[in-house]
């Protein structure tokens, strides 16, 4: 079990398997895939360490598609452990595709208040931030320009393993200011997001490790429409070690009711 699952994570090529993104995740690619060059987009981390494997997969993957069109990305955080998953993730898409800081995006860090924070990006962002991540006023920031609350997004992006986080950001400003929204959480958290999602509050939903993988997969197949290739994403990684451990749970199994079955046959054959 541990080799099944250790060998399509050091060799993900050679343990592909077929990925078939679901509505959900489909309507996340659209709608981030309409957004033009030089549109904003608002991103806010709301996940740490502990949800890491379901949720940064999918940042790394959203970061790539919106990169490679050219989007500007504004970072904010309502967990303090997002400053860490958002530096993480900008260091390593921004050299792939030859970003800057300041430029392309901007990551102002973490604010403590919860909704609070919410409400002060919906009215008035300046409030609450003066310096971005790096204590580099945001007056001396080119993209800062003109960017004074919600409304001046093109679509906000919610990164969510709880609260606060998406269903914050729908009551306090997307919806009350008619701003697009989209979102990605772990697995637990759906079935509470759903509803925002049937009533058109949210835009689709990446859910979970398998969302991760369905938009890692909807993201290759468009940038190798472009000529651009990438290795498989580490969602589709997992997804792939996962499954190649469930196979082999389920050949021990059967194997093992099999040798059961032979043992006791021989123990009534002996008696």
């Amino acid at each position: 079990v541990g080799l099944s699952v250790l060998f399509p994570l050091l060799k993900p090529d050679w343990f592909t398997l077929p990925i078939r993104p679901k509505p959900h995740s489909q309507i996340v690619f659209d709608e981030i895939n309409k957004l033009q060059s030089g549109s904003k987009i608002l991103l806010s981390f709301e996940y740490g360490p502990s949800t890491k494997p379901e949720i940064h997969p999918m940042t790394i993957a959203l970061l790539r598609h919106i990169f490679s069109k050219d989007i500007k990305v504004y970072a904010t955080a309502l967990w303090p452990d997002g400053n860490f998953m958002s530096s993480e993730a900008f260091d390593q898409v921004s050299q792939e595709y030859s970003k800057k800081e300041g430029t392309d995006y901007v990551n102002l860090g973490y604010k403590p208040g919860g909704e609070a924070v919410i409400k002060g990006i919906a009215s008035d962002i300046r409030t609450l931030y003066t310096v971005d991540l790096n204590g580099t006023s945001l007056d001396e920031i080119p993209m800062m320009k003109d960017v004074n609350s919600v409304e001046d997004f093109d679509f906000v992006f919610s990164l969510s393993a709880g609260f606060p986080g998406s269903k914050e950001w729908v009551q306090y400003a997307t919806d009350p200011k008619g701003i697009p929204m989209s979102t990605g959480c772990t697995s637990i958290q759906v079935t509470d997001i759903v509803p925002y999602v049937e009533n058109g509050q949210i835009r689709g939903i990446l859910a979970g490790m398998p969302g991760a993988a369905e938009y890692e997969e909807l993201v290759k197949k468009e940038l190798e429409s472009r000529g651009l290739l990438i290795r498989p994403g580490e969602a589709s990684s997992m997804m792939s070690a996962q499954s190649m451990a469930h196979v082999v749970i389920v050949i021990l199994i059967i194997f093992g009711n099999i040798t059961y079955y032979l043992t006791r046959n021989n123990k009534r054959k002996g008696g």
